[in-house]
């Protein structure tokens, strides 16, 4: 859910799995929106993976809301041709 590694010339790419803990504890994501203090539209582009950073801040909101870790919201994945070298 995020720009192409291959693209920007990064060893890997970042996976944004919110969409996942969203399903997982049954949540809406205009319900966490709303919790966490942050728009809808800006919770839909970090959801689709379509930003360049989240903020620390907004990352223990999110835990917080879906009593999870960073680890369950962010995945990193290493490009094949990285996984060779």
């Amino acid at each position: 859910m995020t720009s192409s590694s291959e693209e920007t010339g990064l060893p890997g790419e970042i996976i944004v799995r919110l969409d996942v803990m969203l399903a997982l504890r049954k949540r809406r994501a205009k319900d966490v929106a709303a919790e966490i203090g942050m728009t809808e539209a800006n919770l839909s582009l970090l959801k689709s993976g379509k930003v360049k950073g989240v903020r620390f801040d907004t990352l223990i909101r999110l835990c917080d809301a879906l009593s999870c870790t960073p680890g369950d919201l962010l995945e990193y994945v290493q490009n094949e041709a990285e996984e060779v070298r």
